[in-house]
């Protein structure tokens, strides 16, 4: 049986639970007056989304819209019908451009003639697609021989990319949020707080006067998000984002009510900001502890990550694998050296150089 607080708040892990189970899937919880919680539907392990529905004064407003996919779209016009009491949507905002947040924000945008809220970032990221129908590019394959992959595994991993999951509606239009935007809802304020390394540029929303933060994938319980580096950006430093980011995060309230995508919401943010940073310093000491002789990326990935299930995990944990080295780079602690077409990290020499200078053709 669960510890619980004075106000029968679920203790789990250093954070509070208001709520001890989720909705069903598909079904919604109201979480604050006006604020509801939808839970979404995703098809594959991570089995859910939480999307919030926001009452203003003649309709809703979303943030988020669930995968891409005809399930999505029952879950919500299930909702339409018995949630929204006839009103339409008059807004949505995306938190950021992943396909489980920004999935089908086009076909309730169409749906209801309303505008979607986004970043520039993520609205530029929304639209940089794998082509499905063509076989992966040379950038693409050498991506992954760098990181000591081969060319069938890197196959089977563009298979994964291209899947119709993970490829968003297009959307022609949106408008800009940015660090201190506000959207008045239903005569609540929420503030734009722009986080990074997740994605690019996150908007999360925040409520000041009432406490309340939808935290989007910037801030979970118990997980942790995916701070991942990829083919489009071989040489980008996400790690270094998002742990600013956790700085930015600590001058919000501890008190907020904490509106995560994935499990349930909770209290005590500055203790899961906390967790987050212990996380990642302990992956940066443990890949660290294993680069006395030159390794590749995919032979550190199995050291951060020993148990993993299926290609999309192993692009997942490889591109965190990647993050992780990237940061330890830039900081000087490790160098990148390239042999025989193979990235490999060692640990760096006092005063070293910790990058192989870019070549320049």
């Amino acid at each position: 049986m669960a510890d619980l607080d004075d106000n029968g708040h679920e203790l789990r892990g250093g954070l509070r639970y208001p709520w001890p189970q989720a909705p069903d899937s598909g079904q919604v919880r109201e979480v604050a007056p006006g604020v509801w919680w939808l839970r979404m539907p995703l098809p594959f392990r991570l089995d859910h989304i939480n999307l919030y529905l926001l009452r203003d004064t003649d309709g809703w407003v979303a943030v988020d819209t669930g995968m891409n996919t005809d399930q999505s779209r029952e879950v919500w016009e299930r909702v339409f019908s018995e949630v929204c009491d006839g009103l339409p949507l008059v807004a949505v905002v995306c938190t950021h451009f992943h396909s489980d947040h920004a999935g089908v924000a086009a076909w309730l945008s169409q749906r209801f003639h309303c505008p979607v809220y986004m970043t520039v970032s993520e609205f530029q990221s929304l639209h940089v697609k794998f082509p499905a129908d063509q076989p992966p590019g040379w950038d693409f394959l050498d991506f992954y021989r760098k990181a000591g992959v081969g060319d069938e595994q890197s196959g089977e991993m563009f298979a994964v990319m291209s899947n119709a999951h993970f490829l968003p509606a297009p959307l022609n239009h949106f408008r800009r949020l940015q660090e201190g935007s506000c959207l008045h809802i239903g005569g609540r304020t929420w503030q734009v707080v722009i986080g990074r390394g997740h994605s690019p540029e996150h908007a999360c929303l925040y409520a000041a006067d009432d406490d309340l933060l939808i935290s989007g994938d910037q801030v979970l319980p118990r997980i942790t998000s995916t701070v991942g580096v990829h083919a489009t950006e071989p040489l980008a430093n996400p790690l270094r984002d998002w742990l600013d980011s956790i700085e930015r995060l600590r001058r919000l309230p501890d008190s907020v009510l904490v509106l995560p995508a994935h499990e349930r919401p909770f209290f005590n943010l500055h203790q899961r900001l906390d967790q987050l940073e212990a996380h990642h310093h302990g992956h940066l000491a443990l890949l660290l502890a294993n680069c006395d002789e030159p390794r590749t990326a995919l032979e550190l990935m199995a050291v951060l990550f020993p148990r993993l299930s299926g290609r999309f995990d192993e692009l997942m944990a490889l591109g965190e694998t990647l993050a992780h080295a990237n940061y330890l780079v830039a900081e000087g602690s490790l160098v990148r050296d390239e042999d025989r077409g193979r990235y490999r990290y060692r640990s760096a020499v006092r005063g070293a150089c910790a990058v192989t200078p870019l070549k320049v053709f």
